[in-house]
């Protein structure tokens, strides 16, 4: 019995040695930044003088800030479009994927590559292909008969144009989707077809709750990273060449809490905007999870 007493010890401790370079990156990294924010948002720090208390008065700001309100609004009807946008066409081009058998794995290379590819770099190729007077899209379009919009200056598609250019990095949620659609059982879809059912009726009875736990998934993982856009909308709106010209129905939250961060040097005010953001997405996520569980089927049972 102190022997393997002894054994569960030495195993605890070679357990805690492995996973200390994590636990240490964790405290260094996250949790001591996240504290440290925190501090921050009660404070007035410009990073070149001392940081000195204020109280509240960095959170009763976001309230008086319009801007603060116009960048959250833009965020949220950014996001409205680009979750279930990103989630369709992910789905769609799995479910090629999976038709074309043997080739599935070249293709499966090809969409997930544009997901390695430098955010700044994919956000400057779109901003020339978007271009309203010369893009390559408008003139695609014009072969057509169709006059494309001005999707980068005009107010109207500005938002748009960014869900569309956000499509390029769902690679990561068609491999997903597809290893989901693999191992839905074969028989069952070949227990609907006796029954009758057509196409449609396997997909929406078999195929979507079989796959619900990966959609579930990466619904709330879009909605995440739509909250979190940034990359993408500083290079098109706000680089070196169009940030004379940028307008506020492209200022997303993160772009508003960089400006505030690094140009206007207002890091109390800067911390505030991220922890009201921090609230925000675990409001939405919290909203999503009981909701979702509703719906998400699981092995053993039907749906929590």
């Amino acid at each position: 019995m102190a022997d393997r007493s002894l054994l569960q010890r030495r195993e605890g401790r070679a357990a805690y040695l492995f996973i200390a370079p994590w636990i240490i990156g964790f405290l260094v990294f996250t949790a001591g930044p996240m504290v440290a924010s925190l501090w921050l948002s009660f404070t007035d720090y410009s990073l070149v003088e001392p940081a000195h208390s204020v109280g509240t008065a960095n959170y009763q700001q976001l309230l008086a800030d319009p801007r603060v309100a116009k960048s959250l609004a833009n965020t949220f009807v950014y996001a409205a479009l680009f979750v279930p946008l990103g989630t369709v066409v992910a789905l769609a081009l799995a479910m090629l994927l999976q038709r074309i058998g043997r080739a599935s794995g070249f293709f499966r290379t090809v969409f997930y590559l544009p997901v390695m590819t430098p955010a700044v770099a994919a956000g400057a190729m779109f901003l020339l292909l978007l271009n309203g007077q010369r893009g390559l899209v408008n003139q695609v379009l014009g072969w057509f008969g169709v006059t494309g919009p001005n999707w980068t200056t005009d107010p109207a598609w500005l938002k748009p144009s960014l869900a569309l250019v956000s499509l390029w990095t769902v690679g990561g949620s068609i491999i997903i989707y597809l290893a989901a659609l693999n191992n839905v059982p074969r028989q069952l879809h070949e227990a609907a077809l006796l029954d009758g059912a057509g196409p449609v009726r396997r997909f929406v009875s078999v195929t979507l709750p079989m796959i619900s736990g990966a959609l579930f998934f990466t619904i709330i993982t879009h909605t995440i990273a739509a909250m979190q856009m940034f990359d993408q909308a500083y290079t098109m709106f706000y680089g070196p060449q169009q940030k004379s010209t940028a307008s506020d129905e492209s200022l997303v939250y993160m772009v508003y809490l960089f400006q505030n961060a690094f140009e206007f040097f207002k890091m109390g005010f800067a911390s505030a905007m991220a922890w009201l953001l921090f609230v925000i997405i675990l409001v939405i996520t919290v909203i999503q999870v009981r909701v979702g569980n509703r719906f998400v089927y699981y092995e053993g049972g039907s749906t929590r």
